[in-house]
């Protein structure tokens, strides 16, 4: 069966909580409040997202390409074919198939293809769907780290290397600037390490105790027995990492690890990213990072984390997110068959009884109202005659006072016209002889005579004579320039030249400002 990345068939709207579980310990968190807290129990409610991950080792991925010819309705089809023929299913056993499309420049399409057996999600997940009655999201492990990529906690440069402990799996994780690039599962769980380590003693240990001081002491323990133990069994582990990474660069063409993170459900192992970079050469860190979510456990189990984050990233872009889910929450009631039979009954009894019910309650509405109306209409006539009268009042007013106003315009322009001549005659007059005398000055000093003289209000004509005609022109281009702000008009008709005399005449026409 070929799982399609499509949407939540529910409406987002309507979640309040996010339940994260480990399906594998039966750990589980809830999300409420904006604080991140462990979960008692789990019970039915449409209000909770709810999602798991899938170990490793319950999964098998690969990479695949097909033509780009290949119509995108058939391409379903044809990848789960692929994934038959190349991982050499069983026919006869059912799988719930789900990929995802790489970025590629040639002329085949890539794909990473994840398969997982329906009878291995039945056996993990049939009892939490007993109490939940869905599962919202049942994400692939390595996929989580995506997560750490879009909510901008790691920078999505360069190659980075997981490599995680759980109870009963241990994973390394490739990807290659933030997109998932290759993974492996190793069979180094936290169970089979303590298996081993009982091998190596020849005796069973106790759990707790060996726990504790692999929690807590890590490769640096005390006790020299654990010590040295310790480091023979992450010796090995490390040998099959190293392989790993070999092929991995190999296969991808990578030239470097930038960074290995190394973390387990337990919480750090003390020593293990200095062994780690000791032995592989490459920059080592704790898989432990601050998420900003408030939580009151000292440590949190990262992949509690990162299943949050990836609720978040699933409810606002659920195509984004590659999910393996058997058990999607029901449709909503109008989305139901049923729903939608009842609600069609109920939309044809109401259509039947609307016609007659419509009249009978507009009847009864309409006679409210008129009465209604007819209570206002009478308290708005007696408002009415109020203000009319009122009205009436202020009309006769205004008439009288529009008359005393035109009788006041009148008597106060006036008076206006006779002050405004005054003040015209005191402020802006200036005596023409004043200018007169000035502009005879300056004819003396051009050697320019006058023979005759004559003004009419602001006009003043004068015969000119001089032995030179340049000294007229002269004369008039200096008053001109001298009493611009005076002479509002300056001009000379033709010069003549006297045959008796000699002199040049021509008569000036000035007007004053």
């Amino acid at each position: 069966m070929f799982s399609k990345k499509n949407g939540s068939q529910n409406s987002q709207s309507a979640i309040r909580n996010i339940i994260t579980l480990n399906a594998y310990t039966d750990k589980k968190y809830i999300f409420k409040g904006d604080k991140f807290q462990p979960l008692n129990k789990l019970t039915y409610n449409t209000a909770n997202f709810i999602t798991s991950y899938l170990s490793h080792k319950d999964f098998i991925t690969t990479t695949t390409t097909i033509s780009r010819s290949i119509p995108q309705e058939d391409i379903d089809d044809i990848l789960e074919i692929k994934a038959y023929e190349e991982l050499g299913l069983d026919q006869a056993s059912s799988y719930i198939i789900s990929s995802f499309e790489v970025e590629s420049a040639g002329e085949e399409r890539e794909f990473r293809l994840f398969v997982a057996e329906t009878k291995t999600l039945n056996k993990l997940y049939l009892p939490i769907k007993e109490e939940t009655k869905y599962l919202d999201l049942i994400a692939p492990v390595p996929l989580l780290y995506k997560a750490l990529y879009k909510k901008e906690i790691l920078s999505d440069a360069g190659v980075h290397c997981f490599i995680y402990f759980t109870q009963y799996d241990a994973f390394v994780t490739f990807y290659n600037n933030g997109e998932y690039l290759y993974s492996k599962s190793i069979e180094f769980s936290l169970e089979q390490i303590y298996e081993k380590y009982c091998e190596m003693e020849g005796e069973q240990v106790d759990k707790k105790e060996f726990f504790s001081i692999l929690e807590t002491e890590g490769l640096k323990a005390t006790n020299s027995t654990y010590q040295q133990n310790f480091m023979k069994i992450f010796g090995e582990v490390f040998i099959t990492i190293n392989d790993i990474i070999i092929y991995t660069k190999r296969a991808f063409q990578l030239d470097s690890i930038d960074q290995m993170y190394i973390g387990s459900v337990q919480g750090p192992i003390v020593g293990l990213d200095e062994y780690s970079h000791n032995y592989l050469g490459l920059p080592s860190s704790d898989f432990n990072f601050d998420y900003n979510i408030e939580s009151d456990e000292w440590y949190t189990d990262q992949l509690q984390y990162l299943m949050l984050l990836t609720s978040f990233e699933y409810m606002e872009h659920n195509d984004a997110v590659l999910n393996l889910t058997m058990f999607p929450r029901p449709p909503s009631f109008v989305n139901r068959a049923s729903g939608q039979f009842i609600i069609a009954m109920f939309a044809a009894i109401s259509i039947g009884l609307a016609y007659p019910l419509y009249h009978l309650v507009s009847s009864y509405a309409n006679e409210a109202k008129t009465f209604a109306l007819k209570k206002q209409s009478d308290s708005l006539e007696a408002e009415a005659r109020k203000y009319k009268k009122i009205l009436g009042e202020k009309k006769k007013q205004i008439s009288a006072l529009d008359k005393e106003l035109a009788r006041l315009a009148k008597l106060y322009g006036g008076k206006t016209k006779t002050l405004s001549s005054i003040y015209k005659e005191k402020v802006n007059y200036r005596l023409k002889s004043e200018l007169f005398y000035t502009i005879a000055e300056e004819m003396n000093k051009f050697d320019v005579h006058v023979d005759k003289i004559f003004t009419k209000e602001d006009i003043v004509w004068m015969s000119l004579i001089s032995s030179d005609d340049r000294k007229l022109t002269e004369l008039i281009k200096y008053i001109t320039e001298m009493h611009s702000d005076d002479i509002k008009e300056i001009d000379i008709e033709m010069i003549e030249k006297d045959p008796a005399s000699k002199h040049y005449k021509g008569l000036l026409k000035v007007e004053l400002r």
